[in-house]
């Protein structure tokens, strides 16, 4: 079973960067991809973030499930787009080009164009969220939070989060492989539907062992008495680099690109209709 946000420790310069820098790196790729509509832009990011996984050091299958399962959504929400909204791309444009069919659900050159762009905006920002989940330490990122002014106790959830997706998964295996002993089939063998019925039986226990292991860890931050002061130290804190300092304004550029390019085009979308 594929790791699911799991952080994968690798020697990567984007492994060096501060966890805050890559916060704040996400952000500003983020909304650099979700402010704008023009192909170029959105294409260099997707270039750009798929160079950024080879600079990582992750591999496209250690991350294969969640991109898979996200690509899988992405196909559904594109066709619902095109049934729910057929010419919504004219309308954006102005002009209609019909390309084959006719009536309600023609296909026109606009349409096309406009799901182009919106597919783009998904590979332009998903493998980066990826990225920095996979290269990203929870408790160094809970340190990285704190340090630019998020409440501590807010930062350490946010970690106990992340670490807790793996260990969910490892639960999981754990239960799968002691009813695969108890002769239950969850293999290729058994049909999609029995071993999707195995893995819903498997969610009972699942939930229960969760809840066991939540009291243990509410217990003990609350013997520490935790949150009772208004700071804490942190051992995986980590200074601001150069590297980082780098990180952050190239991001920074990326948005005063997104802006440029908005007041170039008039307005979010690049129209090559004109």
């Amino acid at each position: 079973m594929n790791n699911i946000f799991n952080y994968i420790d690798k020697p990567s310069p984007i492994h060096r960067l501060s966890g805050a820098t890559k916060f704040i790196c996400l952000m500003l790729w983020s909304f650099a991809a979700m402010s704008t509509y023009d192909t170029r832009m959105l294409a260099g990011l997707v270039i750009f973030g798929v160079v950024l996984f080879r600079v990582g050091n992750i591999r496209i299958k250690e991350v294969s499930f969640v991109f898979g399962f996200m690509a899988f959504f992405l196909v559904v929400n594109t066709v619902m787009l095109y049934v729910f909204a057929p010419h919504h791309g004219s309308e954006i444009y102005g002009t209609s080009t019909v390309l084959f069919g006719s009536g309600r659900f023609s296909v026109t050159a606009e349409q096309l164009f406009y799901q182009l762009n919106y597919t783009l905006k998904f590979f332009a920002t998903i493998p980066v969220v990826l990225l920095f989940v996979s290269t990203t330490n929870p408790s160094e990122f809970a340190a990285s939070l704190n340090k630019i002014g998020i409440k501590y106790s807010v930062a350490y959830s946010v970690a106990l989060a992340l670490r807790y997706i793996p260990d969910i998964q490892s639960q999981y295996r754990d239960i799968s492989q002691a009813s695969q002993a108890r002769g239950i089939e969850m293999s290729k063998k058994a049909s999609f539907i029995d071993r999707l019925k195995a893995a819903s039986d498997i969610l009972i226990p699942l939930i229960l062992t969760s809840v066991d292991r939540i009291e243990v860890i509410s217990n003990a931050m609350e013997l520490r008495c935790f949150g009772k002061n208004k700071k804490r130290t942190w051992y995986t804190e980590r200074p601001f680099t150069p590297a980082d300092i780098i990180a952050m304004v190239l991001c920074g550029l990326l948005i005063a690109l997104s802006t440029w390019l908005t007041c170039l085009n008039g307005g979010r979308y690049y129209n090559p209709f004109k």
